[in-house]
């Protein structure tokens, strides 16, 4: 089962007896489970991340569910109910959004609640940007027409509206992937955009609920870094240590302690807070 073979390849990596650690077995099994990863090509580093979590959600999940019923099947007169569906992964991982939609005919105003694991942003710039640039780029109020048009219920009929985005739930760690791979002119192609993000003090709360009460401050804790093109490229990682504070670059078998410059790349595809 994946989520084993990665429980075996975290406890490897954090036993230290090794100057690198191998994902080879964990590639294997999940390769097996999701043909579509087992070929040595080159695949999206986003799309192979969601579809691990989710894996991984979905194994740890079934245990929850399993060790509960254990628990309520050993309780006298214990009644059985279904698991809630959550995990740690869900616990850790998971946030939600909500598109406040309002229709400008009748103006009437709904909610659309969605569930993420990853943010993708845009980047507005083919030069320079930040990060809130990003942001703002991403939760900016947008207007629905034409083929876009949503269907008011009110009304009866399809109708322009606005949209606009906001966390009501901000999960313990946010991951957002820059979509440096984007359509222009009718071709994709990708963006080497420097997009400036911070190690520490991100905040926010100015895309938060005010009915969210988590914490809105994050602090850099990894990135996944794309060098090459649409064709071809190479993936590395930089990775900040929980006890130690320091810097590392992991690419392939070379791990190596980097300073805290060296982390604002060019190359950074998904960011970890």
């Amino acid at each position: 089962e994946s989520a084993t073979a990665f429980g075996c390849l975290v406890s490897d990596m954090w036993l230290g007896e090794f100057d690198y650690v191998s994902p080879e077995a964990f590639h294997s099994v999940f390769g097996k489970r999701y043909p579509a990863f087992s070929r040595r090509t080159q695949h999206d580093a986003q799309e192979f991340l969601i579809c691990v979590l989710d894996d991984l959600h979905e194994a740890f999940k079934q245990v929850r569910a399993q060790l509960c019923q254990e628990r309520q099947s050993s309780a006298v007169g214990a009644s059985t109910r279904s698991s809630s569906g959550t995990s740690i992964i869900t616990h850790l991982f998971e946030g939600q959004l909500s598109y406040a939609i309002r229709c400008l005919t009748c103006k009437t105003l709904s909610d659309r609640p969605e569930s993420f694991t990853v943010l993708s942003l845009p980047i507005p710039s083919t030069r320079v940007c930040s990060l809130q640039d990003c942001l703002e780029c991403f939760f900016q109020p947008d207007t629905l027409t034409r083929n876009n048009q949503i269907h008011c219920c009110w009304c009866g009929s399809n109708q322009d509206a606005t949209v606009k985005a906001s966390i009501t739930k901000a999960p313990r760690i946010i991951i957002f992937h820059l979509k440096r791979f984007a359509w222009q002119d009718k071709h994709r192609r990708k963006l080497s955009t420097t997009v400036c993000y911070p190690f520490s003090d991100l905040d926010l709360s100015p895309y938060i609920s005010t009915s969210c009460h988590n914490n809105t401050e994050y602090s850099l804790c990894a990135v996944v870094n794309h060098a090459g093109d649409l064709d071809y490229g190479h993936y590395t990682a930089f990775c900040k240590h929980s006890v130690t504070k320091h810097w590392y670059s992991f690419d392939d078998a070379q791990v190596t302690k980097i300073p805290d410059s060296a982390v604002q790349a060019d190359t950074a595809y998904l960011l970890f807070y």
